[in-house]
């Protein structure tokens, strides 16, 4: 699936071709921490599925509790995480964070990891009070 997307204020823009069925929900505590949100969504593709048609993201190198090196990509302008990638073997190994992405409604989760660190309420949102707007 063709996909393209940006940041939220606009500096860095992308292009890319992913697996719409590889989307993944992390429920670890960087991700957590790194969105300020219980769960973070990507959806996974190789290093050369993704094209930058516009600006450079900033990187942050973080090593995981795996022990894994991810290198999280943002703009510096607005903090909007765009991308994860790893190092050595795992070079390769890419994800588009699913909020930059704009067709983002066409791309559902297939699966979650790191259930043990989610959120002890994340059962409930489904029967929350909600309202279309605010």
């Amino acid at each position: 699936m063709k996909i393209d997307g940006q940041c939220h204020c606009g500096q860095i823009t992308f292009e890319a071709e992913i697996d719409p069925e590889a989307v993944s929900i992390c429920h670890c505590r960087d991700c957590q921490t790194l969105t300020g949100s219980p769960f973070r969504v990507t959806a996974i593709c190789s290093a050369g599925d993704v094209r930058l048609t516009g600006g450079t993201p900033k990187i942050y190198g973080k090593r995981g509790d795996n022990g894994r090196m991810r290198f999280q990509h943002f703009c510096a302008d607005c903090g909007s995480p765009l991308f994860t990638s790893g190092e050595g073997d795992q070079a390769d190994d890419w994800g588009i964070r699913w909020g930059s992405i704009r067709q983002r409604d066409a791309l559902r989760p297939s699966r979650q990891i790191w259930c043990q660190s989610a959120a002890v309420w994340i059962d409930t949102v489904p029967v929350l009070p909600g309202r279309p707007g605010d």
